[in-house]
This record gives C-alpha cells, sequence and structure tokens, in this order.
C-alpha cells in the first residue's frame, strides 16, 4: 500500500508513455511540491490557528511574563518549526529513494531550524530581559550587556554550524581553528570585550545605575543615564541631545554621578556675592536701633550687645574710641542675618551643611559665600529658589550700610564724567 502511494505518479507518467527514468525524476519532483505545500499549510496552521488560540490564551492569564515573551514574538518563532518539521519527516519517508534530494533537502532544514533557533533564542532572552525590567533590583543592576554577550556567542556558534552543514565539515574543526585566529577575534571584538568587562565593573561596584544624572565633560555628557548596554551608555542630557559614552570610558576615565545628592534629599547652594570692603564699619546707635526692628535679629542684637557691654566693662575698655575693645560691625551683623533668613527659610535643608562664610577677599571685594543645601531637587524648582534666596539678599544689603562690588559699566563712566564737569563749571 504505501509502496503503491510513493509509485503512484511514476506509474502515471510511465502510463503517459514518458520513460522510466524521466518518470522516476517527475515523481521525485512531484512528491518534493506535495512536501513543500504540506509545510505551507502546516506553517499556516501554526501561524494562524494555534498562535491565536495562544494569544487568547496569554491575554486571559493574569501574569505579565507570558505577554512580554508573546510581545518579543518567541510563540510566532516557534511555529516556524512546524514546516521544518514537515518537510525533514516527509523526505525521510516519501523520498527515501532520491538520497541526493533527501540530503539537499535536510541540509536545508538543518540550516533553516538553525537560524530559526537563533531568532527564537534572541527573541526569549528580550523577553527575559524585559521581564528582568519589571523587578526592583533592574535599576541598580542592568543586565542588558551580559544579554548583548549572550547573543554574540549564540550567535556566533550558529554561524559555526551552518558553515559546518555547508562545507561538511564538523563543528570542532571550525572550533579548533579558531585558536589560530585568536589575535584577530581578540582585534574585532576589542571594544565588546572591553565592553563587558566594564559592565561587570561597573555593576558589582554598583557605579552607574539607569536614572543616574552623571556629569562627564569630555564626553559632553551631562544629564540622566537613559541605556546601559555591552557597547555604550547612553545619556539624555538636559538640552535633550543624547551622547553616547563606550562603556569603558566609565571605568578608565573620570565622571561625576549625583545620585548622592539625589538620595540624600538635597541639593546643595554654593553662592558668593562680593562686598565692597570701603562699606564695611562699626555699628553706631543710629543703625543699631534701626537694626534691631529687623524681626530675624532683633535677640541676635540684644545679646550681642549685652555680652560685648561685660566684656568691654571687665576689661575697663574706653568706649569713646571706637577701636578699642569689642564692637559689632555691620558686615557681621549682616552675616548673622542671613544665617538667620536661611534658617527659616521653607525650602532650606538646616540639617545638612550650613555655611555663610568669609571667603579670602580678591580685587573685587570680600565674598560673602553661601553654602547651603535646597529641599527641592528638581532642576526648575532649584533653580527658583536659590534665586529667590540671592534676590532676597542682593535687596537687604543696603539696608546694613553695604555695598556690593561690581565692575564700573559705561554709564558708570558716563555719569562719574557729568559729576566732574558739574563740580568744576566746565
Amino acid at each position: 500500500m504505501e509502496r503503491s502511494i510513493l509509485t503512484f505518479f511514476t506509474d502515471f507518467f510511465i502510463a503517459m508513455g514518458v520513460s522510466p527514468d524521466v518518470a522516476s525524476l517527475l515523481n521525485g519532483f512531484t512528491l518534493a511540491v506535495i512536501i513543500l505545500l504540506l509545510a505551507v499549510i502546516a506553517n499556516w496552521i501554526a501561524k494562524r490557528i494555534l498562535i491565536s488560540l495562544i494569544s487568547g490564551v496569554v491575554k486571559k492569564s493574569k501574569t505579565n511574563w507570558d505577554d512580554m515573551l508573546f510581545k518579543r514574538k518567541v510563540f510566532n518563532r516557534l511555529a516556524n518549526f512546524a514546516p521544518a518539521l514537515v518537510i525533514y519527516f516527509a523526505t525521510s519517508y516519501a523520498l527515501s529513494e532520491y538520497t541526493d534530494l533527501v540530503a539537499v533537502l535536510q541540509a536545508a532544514v538543518y540550516i533553516y531550524v538553525i537560524g530559526v533557533g537563533l531568532f527564537l533564542i534572541d527573541s526569549v532572552l528580550n523577553g527575559m530581559h524585559d521581564i528582568y525590567l519589571t523587578l526592583k533590583i533592574s535599576k541598580d543592576r542592568p543586565i542588558k550587556g551580559f544579554i548583548q554577550v549572550a547573543k554574540i556567542i549564540i550567535y556566533f556558534v550558529g554561524v559555526i554550524l551552518i558553515l559546518s552543514i555547508l562545507l561538511g565539515k564538523s563543528p570542532v574543526v571550525f572550533f579548533t581553528g579558531l585558536g589560530a585566529l585568536a589575535a584577530v577575534l581578540l582585534l574585532i571584538f576589542k571594544d565588546s570585550i572591553l565592553g563587558l568587562v566594564a559592565g561587570v565593573q561597573l555593576t558589582a561596584n554598583d557605579m552607574v545605575r539607569i536614572g543616574d544624572w552623571i556629569s562627564m565633560p569630555g564626553h559632553n555628557a551631562d544629564g540622566p543615564v537613559t541605556d546601559i548596554s555591552l557597547n555604550t551608555v547612553k545619556v539624555q542630557n538636559w538640552d535633550k541631545t543624547i551622547s553616547t559614552i563606550p562603556t569603558y570610558a566609565l571605568v578608565s576615565e573620570s565622571f561625576s554621578n549625583w545620585r548622592g545628592m539625589t538620595e540624600s534629599g538635597g541639593r546643595r547652594i554654593k553662592r558668593s556675592i562680593f562686598i565692597d570692603m570701603k562699606s564695611v564699619r562699626f555699628l553706631d546707635k543710629e543703625m543699631t536701633h534701626q537694626l534691631r526692628n529687623i524681626r530675624y535679629i532683633e535677640s541676635y542684637i540684644d545679646r550681642k550687645q549685652k555680652e560685648l557691654k561685660e566684656y568691654n566693662d571687665k576689661h575697663n575698655i574706653d568706649d569713646r574710641i571706637l577701636v578699642n575693645g569689642r564692637r559689632m560691625t555691620n558686615l557681621g551683623t549682616f552675616r548673622k542675618y542671613i544665617e538667620e533668613y536661611l534658617r527659616n527659610h521653607p525650602y532650606v535643608h538646616t540639617e545638612m551643611t550650613f555655611l555663610v562664610r568669609h571667603l579670602q577677599p580678591t580685587e573685587k571685594g570680600l565674598p560673602i559665600e553661601i553654602y547651603i543645601f535646597s529641599k527641592e531637587q528638581a532642576w526648575p524648582v532649584y533653580e527658583g529658589i536659590q534665586a529667590a534666596i540671592f534676590d532676597h539678599i542682593i535687596a537687604v544689603v543696603p539696608e546694613f550700610g553695604l555695598r556690593i562690588f561690581q565692575n564700573p559699566s559705561g554709564e558708570d563712566i558716563l555719569n562719574l564724567s557729568s559729576n566732574l564737569k558739574e563740580s568744576t563749571g566746565k
């Protein structure tokens, strides 16, 4: 019965007057076409019917991992094995007499299966990565670089297997010959090897995470990390451009990671104003009375005056001469006002570093540096807080009889020239 089915077309062609040899060839060709048609039908059934059923099951399930695998077309890639299985088993049965044709078809099937298998593994790895990204640990330990290394190894092995089929050589021969090409391979995969080593170091030492704000001026990078892969790290700069940095550069070169600032709950404000040193003087009674009305330093002035009076009385200081003894200055009182103003500011983090200090005087005057931390870290809000603080400080400087230094502008020179002309009558 089986024999009659396999020779049906041979008998048919012989009955049509074709020679037995040609009829045998036509029989093999016809069976091959039928097998290919069966493979197409199997592929249609697998793609249309089975995938549709799997899609329904995936949508109804409560888990997310199957949705991610379906999105990555893992099941579609599995369905691609259906025609290969049909061709493989059908040729072994129906074309057993045509050994050369069977060998060619089965070699093609092997290559097809390896190719489909590579794409399947690629999809599975992508799906696993998507599932991993849903875990909290993914933000601290990115694995995209390791996934890419696995893909490179798998595709490399797949290419070796395909070449061994095409050339009729054992895969062992190719793997043995790789030793002689080690130097060439190291050169070809230099960036990938460096990236792999750097990725391990970055992950093991927790140097960079996705979402970290890093600054690397040498690569024009300043912004949050959006992607860490085998060969590159992508940084979205604040101007919305993307900087691509070699992964190994983060190990071999220096960069700043602002994660510590983010985790601390504060963002540093470090800025100075320059006081004209010619405006610094001792407080007289009139100015002391005037400054005492300022809410933030009222108690400070009372306490300080009492302290200085006790000291001067104890040492019999003649207070008719200002330079004798200890006295309050407008600059010291102004500095104390800044401290109290900042301590009462709702957006200043008083539990972190808090300094209002003098810096080394320069030709531009005496710098008063504000070194504090804002409670808000978002860039626009932070800049607004910083600007509001210095707007206020600059505005109150004249209340203490002080002047802010700035280089003279063209208008200042014109006003000075005009005043000189008026004073000389020329």
